[in-house]
């Protein structure tokens, strides 16, 4: 009954972390559909949430009368997050999941595999190139194919349809975030703290950087990457609490 109770407590904590339409704008566009911008009040309860979970289920195994044995505690709570071993792939907690990860998840693990746009192209055709692919924003090359910034959607909104501006007529350049000002990860970094440097910079997607441009991730590819290994961890966990593990 305790790790049941468990398992609900933590799935409502998530479930009630990802309401999404009280918490999301939906930006919409005559000709274009566009991603839902995150809360950063909510997505900093996300952040604080999944910490939450994971002391919740450390506490549920340790008191758990069918795991008694310090060997099997260490194992499960490895499995899940709350002891910083080094798990083999495909059984990581999220305390070591990486960026790295979810771009494989993605498919961007192969470099040229992420979109791109130039400086000189219309924000008409960049926003087109979005909508087209489903996401929400695209790296913007330069002279000599070097990053000269990012465009998102949020810039189109602001700096186009805010400003009545014509976006057949303004070039990527004029509204982009530009290079020197970008925020970045590399693919090692942990996805916890990925979400929290997007949370407190009030961002949603951030290039990945590795020397040269390895991919790029979102807010969205985070939470969906979290929300998915806690479900697997409860699974396992409760596989092994009924004897299937």
């Amino acid at each position: 009954m305790l790790f049941m109770g468990c398992i609900h407590l933590i799935t409502s904590q998530l479930q009630d972390r990802l309401i999404v339409p009280h918490s999301y704008i939906l930006a919409v566009d005559s000709t274009l559909n566009f991603h839902f911008s995150a809360n950063s009040v909510e997505m900093q309860g996300l952040v604080q949430g999944v910490r939450s979970c994971q002391d919740t289920l450390r506490v549920a195994i340790l008191r758990h009368p069918h795991v008694r044995d310090i060997n099997e505690r260490r194992k499960i709570l490895s499995h899940s997050g709350c002891v910083t071993s080094s798990p083999p792939v495909g059984e990581k907690g999220l305390e070591n999941l990486t960026v790295a990860d979810v771009l494989v998840t993605k498919g961007e693990e192969k470099v040229g595999s992420w979109l791109w746009c130039r400086t000189t192209d219309t924000v008409y055709d960049a926003v087109k190139n979005m909508a087209q692919n489903n996401i929400g924003s695209l790296v913007v090359l330069g002279e000599r194919e070097l990053i000269a910034g990012i465009i998102t959607e949020r810039d189109y909104l602001r700096k186009i349809i805010a400003q009545g501006r014509s976006s057949k007529y303004t070039r990527v350049g004029e509204i982009m975030t530009d290079e020197n000002k970008l925020i970045t990860v590399a693919s090692d970094t942990n996805i916890l703290q990925a979400m929290k440097l997007m949370t407190d910079n009030h961002i949603r997607h951030v290039p990945v950087i590795d020397g040269k441009m390895a991919g790029m991730v979102s807010m969205v590819d985070v939470v969906r990457a979290v929300v998915e290994q806690q479900g697997r961890e409860l699974k396992r966990l409760n596989e092994f609490i009924k004897g299937e593990f």
